[in-house]
């Protein structure tokens, strides 16, 4: 076996374990939407039981950020690893093979990217991921002003703290929703 044989081995080894690790963390992005919808309904009716748990809800933020700043990093590294097989991997091959039809090398990591619904599909997304990691947030501290008139000064401090932080982590979805098409 000649070094560029081995070199386009190791080459494609490396694009099975991308490809085995974005798999992965396709499933645990994912799974962390319907844990954040679990994690809301126990809170919400833990909430409703007593009056006195009101203050519960000032859980649901916490919630939003932890799950949804976990979401957002992983979304980034899925996002980050079909980045690189498609800049940097798909040239490495072609260096060694002198093939240049970049539709045709890891064509799929393009052409899912070329689809005339992409963009409107990734707006979806981003509309759905705003409304449960931040606006499910907002709501719950509203819902919390709402309920408890007269919370003690340290309690109002933490709620705007959590409000701030559901802002940067909406603007932060937002930046890393990842719209682009094509390559």
């Amino acid at each position: 076996m000649s070094d560029k044989d081995q070199i386009l081995e190791i080459l494609f080894k490396e694009y099975e374990q991308l490809k085995s690790e974005q798999a992965q963390r396709i499933g645990f992005r994912d799974n962390l939407l319907y844990v954040t919808l679990g994690l809301f309904g126990t809170v919400v009716s833990f909430a409703v039981s007593n009056p006195s748990n009101y203050y519960a809800l000032l859980v649901i933020p916490w919630v939003c950020l932890i799950l949804g700043w976990t979401y957002v990093v992983n979304d980034e590294k899925i996002s980050a690893i079909g980045r690189y097989i498609r800049y940097k991997l798909v040239d490495k091959v072609k260096e060694y093979t002198g093939y240049t039809d970049l539709e045709t090398l890891f064509g799929w990591e393009i052409a899912h990217r070329s689809d005339k619904h992409r963009k409107r599909r990734k707006i979806q997304q981003l509309i759905v991921d705003e409304i449960a990691f931040v606006f499910s947030g907002i709501v719950a501290l509203s819902i919390f002003w709402v309920l408890v008139s007269q919370p003690p000064v340290a309690v109002t401090i933490l709620s705007g703290i959590e409000l701030l932080l559901l802002v940067v982590l909406g603007v932060e979805i937002f930046i890393y929703a990842d719209l682009a098409q094509g390559r």
